[in-house]
């Protein structure tokens, strides 16, 4: 059951335990991290969310969100440590950021359907960049998409973004000649033995197939992490059916282990 108390003192006590835990006194692990050193933990984090929702684990993903959240108020933290600012702004300009996109819903906006809320959130964000630094030069419209992200989420980020401005295949009919396309060129690459124009070439394959993720409404960096459990499970039951042979991977055939990896894909159907 939802818990009723305040999440407004919850947040509070949170705030107040990771100020107290970088203080003087406090903890030697927590006073000695500083940005870089917690970065790794704030994707970690963000993946343990991800693996709670594929599970639908419920009570885990409430667990998860808060070792999430600890990660916020921990840069906030030390942000306010070197007085550059503290988890009140980051909250406030959140807070302010909701409401200045939402149009349509906090103010005389209209936006009919989830493509128009997209193209406005795009609109309104160029305006404030723009309004933040006039003199600076422009900045491309993919300049706004991380280059830290994930390749797969980078991808799917940028082609969206291009696609929004007009950049675009006419139907999906279109993305699969170019998939071929890019297939044929990935085994003409193969053939002359480089490597580089290979890793190229698969590069614009991948790209390739997030587009065509996207012309079908299907997140890809999803569907790739669905298959990698499939391969999971069905890898485990693999092995467990070699241990009851006495066999491991190492002395199995692949007839054996395709065996095997057939039927547990059989009992997921």
């Amino acid at each position: 059951m939802p818990n009723d108390a305040s999440p407004a003192q919850g947040f509070a006590d949170l705030v107040a335990i990771m100020a107290r835990l970088r203080a003087p006194g406090g903890c030697p692990w927590d006073r000695e991290q500083t940005f870089d050193s917690i970065k790794p933990y704030l994707l970690e984090e963000t993946y343990e969310v991800l693996n709670a929702i594929d599970a639908r684990d419920w009570p885990n993903l409430a667990e998860e969100l808060g070792d999430l959240l600890l990660q916020v108020v921990f840069f906030a933290q030390m942000a306010a440590e070197a007085g550059y600012f503290n988890v009140a702004d980051s909250v406030e300009a959140i807070n302010s950021k909701l409401i200045r996109r939402h149009p349509h819903v906090f103010g005389d906006g209209d936006a009919q359907t989830s493509s128009d809320v997209v193209r406005r959130w795009d609109e309104i964000k160029a305006e404030e960049k723009k309004a933040s630094a006039p003199q600076a030069k422009p900045q491309g419209l993919l300049s706004g998409v991380p280059r830290a992200l994930p390749a797969l989420v980078e991808a799917q980020q940028i082609s969206s973004k291009a696609a929004r401005a007009g950049f675009d295949w006419p139907s999906i009919h279109e993305v699969f000649d170019k998939m071929r396309e890019e297939l044929a060129e990935l085994d003409a690459a193969r053939a002359a033995g480089s490597h580089e124009e290979i890793e190229s070439e698969i590069g614009d394959l991948l790209f390739t197939i997030v587009n065509l993720a996207r012309f079908l409404k299907v997140d890809p960096e999803q569907a790739l992490r669905g298959c990698n459990g499939r391969f999971r499970r069905r890898f485990g039951s693999v092995e467990d059916g070699l241990a009851e042979r006495g066999k491991t991977t190492g002395d199995a055939s692949l007839d054996e282990m395709e065996s095997l990896w057939q039927a547990a894909k059989r009992t997921e159907r």
